[in-house]
């Protein structure tokens, strides 16, 4: 009965142990999530993020054109959009909020310009990251 005690208890801590950013303490389990990986981005976790967060700045500036009426005139408003990097590393759109179908549209378009990168791990695993970005036009 003790050799299947130690057994058990060796099999169930040798699985905490097999997964990285998952952290057991006592009762509290504890699951880190890494952000994506755009690409040419290198370094620490860290840098990684930063540089990520400077070369999503970029993209959006590059891609950021004014939507015009068809009298040409350029539409003013607000959109934010919803979106995440899938576990293949694929930006998906999960929701455009608006008031002007013309601004979403423009938004939508910035977003699904995003270069295919490596996901991000949620305990160790390729997960779904979710991001939030506002326009102003």
């Amino acid at each position: 009965m003790k050799r299947l005690i130690v057994a058990a208890i060796f099999f169930v801590t040798s699985l905490g142990f097999c997964q990285e950013g998952v952290k057991v303490q006592g009762n509290t389990l504890s699951v880190r999530e890494i952000a994506p990986v755009w690409p040419g981005c290198e370094g620490s976790e860290s840098e990684k993020k930063g540089c990520f967060n400077k070369k999503l700045a970029e993209h959006l500036k590059a891609h950021y054109k004014y939507p015009r009426d068809s009298e040409g005139n350029i539409i003013r408003g607000k959109a934010v959009v919803s979106f995440c990097i899938n576990p293949e590393g694929k930006v998906e759109v999960q929701k455009v909020e608006g008031s002007k179908p013309e601004l979403n549209a423009e938004a939508k378009r910035i977003i699904l310009a995003i270069p295919e990168m490596k996901p991000g791990e949620l305990g160790g695993k390729p997960a779904a990251i979710n991001y939030k970005v506002p326009f102003t036009f």
